[in-house]
């Protein structure tokens, strides 16, 4: 059974070319194209597609209202083709918050020449997005704001809470996900690293946005950075991002080798650098995301005596990276997206406790 997409675009170019790289997948098939969302709302109808690609930026409607209304009403896979601006990006993790499942940015130069040369990237998005779990969103439910939820654990040992740290990986979906797990930390927890797959540009503006929603402060690493609890750095979408040793401190590293995993930054990368440095300090976080990226390096992790915690199927948009990760025993614990706040910061308590006992 073929994949059925509509592609929803006001620049003739962008149809023509999204056309042609998807009607070449033998697993997909184009069964509509619309210059805005009101020709795309009467092809939805008539067509019902398995996914819809949808630009940011459109006529007629705006794609975020249209977005919303599509998400209340017609829940859909939906993959955002944004540009690679500021207000693009600003506009994008809106879109996801609206309840998209994933975005691929339109090239700067020669969009002909671009669009095809990432012809594997964007049918790999279609392809994810066609498997995801969507869930009916409306605007109210995108903009709530939660604070850290009451009963959560407490970690009562400062110097257990600043020698501990928590490391986490994600992909499709995953924006959403950290945002939720981060606005459960209290400004006392460990210090944190985040790898998302994220392009460069898009790194920066979700940083800034979670810093305003959290109690911690979370920045976009720039390297040489000493990590200290209540702060959360998010790798660049240029760098690979590493745990690395300055001292007794532990510090941000950042890595313009090549992708590892068809990644940069990788997931791998951050959790084999956690392993190296941190050990049974160490807490990793594996989160929704297709691929495998993340399941050696959290085994890694394991096998240096950190403590592991996975994402379950159900609350996952696309359970591809916690599956490998489970798969090969790389997580001591599964648990859904809400209650993994709470495990996390239940073993880092309960660690304290011990501290305090010796």
């Amino acid at each position: 059974m073929k994949i059925k997409v509509l592609i929803v675009d006001d620049s003739a170019l962008i149809r023509s070319v999204m056309n042609e790289i998807i009607s070449k997948q033998p697993d997909m098939e184009v069964v509509g194209v619309a210059p805005d969302p009101i020709v795309a709302r009467d092809l939805i109808k008539r067509t019902n597609p398995d996914v819809l690609t949808l630009d940011v930026e459109m006529p007629r409607m705006d794609g975020l209202d249209f977005l919303e209304k599509l998400m209340r009403l017609r829940p859909m896979p939906v993959v955002m083709v944004s540009s690679l601006t500021e207000r693009g990006s600003e506009i994008t993790l809106r879109a996801l918050e609206l309840g998209a499942v994933d975005f691929v940015t339109k090239p700067k130069l020669s969009i002909q020449s671009g669009m095809l040369e990432y012809a594997e990237l964007i049918t790999d998005k279609i392809r994810a997005a066609a498997k995801a779990r969507v869930r009916a969103r409306t605007v109210a439910q995108a903009d709530a704001v939660k604070g850290p939820s009451e009963g959560l654990p407490l970690i009562r040992n400062p110097l257990t809470s600043s020698e501990k740290l928590i490391i986490i990986g994600a992909s499709t979906g995953g924006t959403e996900a950290i945002k939720e797990f981060l606005m459960q930390m209290p400004s006392d927890c460990p210090g944190i690293l985040i790898t998302q797959h994220m392009p460069e540009g898009f790194t920066r503006s979700f940083a800034k946005r979670l810093d305003g929603l959290c109690k911690i402060t979370v920045k976009e690493a720039e390297g040489g950075e000493r990590v200290l609890p209540g702060h959360a750095f998010i790798a660049p979408g240029h760098s690979h991002l590493q745990l690395a040793r300055s001292g007794a401190n532990y510090v941000t590293q950042l890595d313009q080798g090549p992708p590892v995993n068809r990644h940069r930054p990788s997931v791998d990368v951050l959790f084999e650098s956690a392993a190296r440095c941190a050990g049974k300090n160490a807490v990793g976080v594996i989160l929704t995301g297709m691929g495998k990226d993340g399941a050696a390096g959290m085994l890694s992790m394991k096998n240096a005596g950190a403590y592991n915690f996975a994402q379950d199927e159900a609350s996952c948009v696309v359970f591809g990276m916690p599956r490998e990760a489970i798969a090969i025993g790389a997580a001591h614990e599964i648990g859904a997206l809400h209650a993994l706040p709470g495990m996390v910061l239940g073993y880092l308590a309960a660690n304290s406790s011990r501290a305090l006992r010796v």
